[in-house]
């Protein structure tokens, strides 16, 4: 099949991909625009796995502050050059990631943030109630495992789903941003603040 300039025009708009890029995904998936989204999508998250160990020396600071003025986050996003902090990508990702700090309540960036206090704290409390329910010991530790990864899904920034979009994780739509851009991104620190009645 004839890949068109047109064609790679399209895929260019929908993927954010370079032209060549564009062209060889439509090669490998015979014109097919919808697979050849799929294609990019795949190599660009196998490329951001491999940036994820480079320093994030560069970054910015966004700040949200929710209508009505009671609610508001301020949040660090690293990356490697100043260059991509100051990309339009950059600042969207930054933005959603603040109005997502204010919307989701995280307590932590990542699971390595976690104290082992509080982790040993939540271990015994969800074996506790899963023993108070009658649940034989065989089948306590699972139950636990279990709600483990749902406390980290609620209170892990990273675990979380991003309120915009449900279906992805904090650390997906992270990733997603690395493959277009080609430098490693982190979280720093975040704080998020509310004035309760």
């Amino acid at each position: 099949m004839e890949i068109t300039a047109e064609m790679v025009k399209t895929l260019r708009e929908k993927s954010g991909a370079g032209i060549m890029e564009c062209k060889q995904a439509l090669k490998e998936t015979n014109g097919d625009l919808e697979e050849a989204v799929v294609y990019l999508r795949k190599r660009g998250l196998a490329k951001a796995s491999k940036k994820e160990g480079r320093a994030t020396s560069e970054g910015a600071i966004g700040s949200y502050i929710h209508a009505g003025s009671k609610i508001g986050t301020m949040v660090e996003l690293n990356c490697e050059t100043d260059f991509v902090a100051n990309t339009p990508d950059f600042k969207e990702l930054l933005k959603d990631i603040a109005m997502h700090i204010a919307a989701a309540k995280p307590r932590f960036a990542s699971r390595d943030e976690v104290t082992p206090e509080i982790l040993k704290q939540e271990r015994e409390i969800f074996a506790h109630q899963a023993r108070e329910s009658g649940k034989p010991d065989k089948v306590v530790e699972k139950i636990v495992e279990g709600k483990m990864e749902k406390f980290y899904e609620e209170n892990c920034l990273l675990d979380q789903y991003f309120i915009k979009e449900n279906t992805v994780t904090i650390q997906e739509l992270i990733k997603q941003k690395i493959a277009k851009l080609g430098e490693n991104i982190t979280v720093g620190k975040f704080a998020r603040f509310e004035i309760s009645k």
